[in-house]
């Protein structure tokens, strides 16, 4: 059975071709890849002003909304989540510092 990230990555790639007027993913796919990346950012900043708060419930929330957002984002800029998957799998196992290490000049 998918998870429940993939069945909404799939939702969201079907609603890419969708007329605006039909959904909410479909008008904010509509209107470019910036302002996908744009409301992802307002969802984060939400996000962290809950957890800055610490109302779990409300974090919960705007968390949920981060994911979405996150994946709309992607769907925007043909990123699949299946990819970003296959890159968190890849850095599996290896030291946080030993990774962003690798990746400077």
């Amino acid at each position: 059975m998918p998870h429940t990230l993939d069945r909404l990555a799939a939702t969201i790639a079907a609603r890419k071709g969708a007329e605006p007027d039909s959904s909410w993913t479909a008008k904010l796919l509509a209107k470019g890849p910036e302002k996908c990346a744009e409301k992802f950012g307002e969802e984060a900043v939400e996000a962290i002003i809950e957890a800055v708060k610490g109302d779990r419930a409300k974090l919960t929330s705007e968390a949920a909304d981060v994911l979405y957002h996150l994946l709309v984002m992607l769907a925007a800029r043909d990123v699949a989540l299946a990819d970003v998957l296959a890159e968190l799998e890849r850095r599996e196992g290896t030291s946080g510092l030993t990774e962003k290490a690798a990746r400077r000049p």
